[in-house]
This record gives structure tokens, sequence and C-alpha cells, in this order.
């Protein structure tokens, strides 16, 4: 590897490190606990959110926990005693607040990822979890930190969060490596 590729790697690891010894440890505890005391979980984030978001729904399910994604054709529908985990790095997209409300009209807890505590997204939650990162809202001019493009940044420690949280649960619901790889699909 180039110094120079060494460099950006270096430098992007430091970003992400940075921001996530700035999520709140506490948080990330109890949005935990909700989860692993939902009835239904179902998830949701947009674009690149969307992949982030879709991979911790298939490790919430290798946990053993009732997981879904909004789109798939088997979605159940939420009711009281569920979580609705939606990603919205901005705190503004329109698919995420509108699914929000769905799901707080059907009596379901909103659990929100964010970088944006003060959006229309947060004030809907009921539980927001911040990554403080920068997003394809703060990207641009004197609001840009990070050298990754657009909101690279928020979903780089998206995937370190989400796989944290998969530590936090197994140790919370008791689950084995073993359990977990029984769940893993065969058809590949």
């Amino acid at each position: 590897m180039t110094q120079a590729g060494s460099e950006m790697f270096e430098t992007a690891l430091g970003e992400l490190g940075a921001v996530v010894g700035r999520i709140d440890d506490g948080r990330v505890d109890t949005a935990c606990e909700m989860l692993a005391g939902a009835g239904k979980i179902v998830v949701y984030g947009c674009g690149r959110e969307a992949l982030q978001v879709k991979g911790f729904a298939m490790r919430l399910f290798h946990l053993g926990l009732p997981v879904a994604v909004v789109g798939d054709m088997t979605t159940p529908p939420l009711a009281q005693g569920d979580v609705f985990l939606a990603s919205s790095g901005p705190g503004e997209t329109t698919t995420v607040l509108t699914l929000m409300r769905v799901a707080r009209d059907a009596g379901a807890k909103v659990l929100l990822v964010t970088a944006e505590p003060a959006g229309s997204a947060a004030k809907l939650a009921d539980f927001t979890l911040l990554v403080p990162a920068q997003t394809m809202a703060s990207d641009q001019g004197a609001a840009k930190t990070s050298v990754l493009p657009m909101g690279s940044l928020f979903e780089g420690a998206l995937f370190l969060l989400f796989e944290v949280m998969v530590l936090k649960l197994k140790a919370l619901t008791g689950a084995t490596p073993e359990a977990m790889r029984a769940r893993h699909t065969n058809m590949e």
C-alpha cells in the first residue's frame, strides 16, 4: 500500500473511532433492552443506511429475536409491545418520518438512530440513539468534517454500533454462538 493510501485508512479509522467514542454507552444499553424485550422488531433505513440496518436485522434474527425489514412481503403489522427501529442520519428523511408515525399510531415504540438530535425524526421517536457523525445533511461547506464522502462516516459508524449492539444483545438474551450459527441460512 502506498503511503497516501495508508494515510487515508488512518484518517478514516480515526474519524470512525472519534464518532463511536462519543456514542453514549448507557443509551446503547437502553436501546438493546428495548429490542430484547420487544414482541416484534421491524427495521427501516433509506439508501446506504438501509444496508447497515438490514445487516443488523440479519444478526437480530441470528440471535433469535423476532425481526422483519419494512418492504419484505413477510413483514408483520406492528402493535403495542413492538419496536420500530429506524435510521435517519439527517433526521429529516420523509419515508422514515411517515413510517415512524404509522408505528406510533399502531402502538409500537419507535427507536431512532440519527446524527441529528434536533431533527424532526427525533421529535417523533420514543428513544433516540445519537451517532454524532457527518451525514449528507452536513457534508458541504463549513459543516463538512470528514474526508469520507457524503454520509459514509455515519454509515460506517452504524456498522460498528450495530456489531457492538449484537454483542450486548447476545449477553442479554443468552444466545450461544452455536444457536446463532444454527439460525444462519443454508440457502446460499
